[in-house]
């Protein structure tokens, strides 16, 4: 049986099914046929954008949002597929603190839905720091199907840490 390491914490049921969509060849064709295409958010300042549209759309009263890029250095085999992180700079005498977003350079190539859950994820920590309840509660308040989104994702990433690519370039 091949590794399924991005759906660890799932029931033996779910990873045996999955495992059996691998063995029978059918794991791209069951994802291609719910995500037939991209989206086409691939520079930073589109990226900026859609992030900000969310963000004014569902969080209005967070802190603002410095930076929003894609990362090359991202590391989707250990765990990171996007970076919330607090920034702090002298600025004349003041400290600064500024939020920054980066989204693993793998997610230039997705479907649109799966962007969505990554930066509703990151924007979620804007709130709620640690993946508790509130969290999850914000995350599925901002993108209803959070959670099959999620799982889609980790099936993605199954796909192409055992098969390789799943849209052609």
């Amino acid at each position: 049986m091949n590794s399924l390491k991005y759906l660890s914490g799932y029931s033996t049921s779910v990873t045996d099914q999955v495992q059996r969509l691998i063995d029978n060849n059918i794991l791209a064709d069951v994802l291609l046929k719910k995500y037939p295409t991209r989206h086409d958010i691939k520079t930073d300042k589109a990226l900026y954008s859609y992030v900000m549209d969310l963000k004014n759309q569902y969080l209005r009263q967070s802190g603002r949002i410095s930076k929003v890029v894609y990362d090359d250095k991202l590391d989707v085999l250990h765990q990171a597929l996007g970076l919330h992180s607090v920034v702090s700079r002298v600025q004349g005498g003041k400290l600064k603190s500024k939020n920054e977003i980066r989204i693993g350079s793998i997610f230039k190539t997705v479907p649109l839905e799966f962007l969505r859950m990554i930066v509703v994820h990151e924007l979620a920590h804007l709130r709620e720091k640690q993946h508790n309840k509130a969290f999850y509660q914000l995350c599925e308040y901002m993108e209803p199907n959070y959670r099959e989104l999620e799982f889609d994702v980790r099936l993605y990433l199954t796909h192409i840490d055992l098969i390789g690519k799943l849209y052609p370039d």
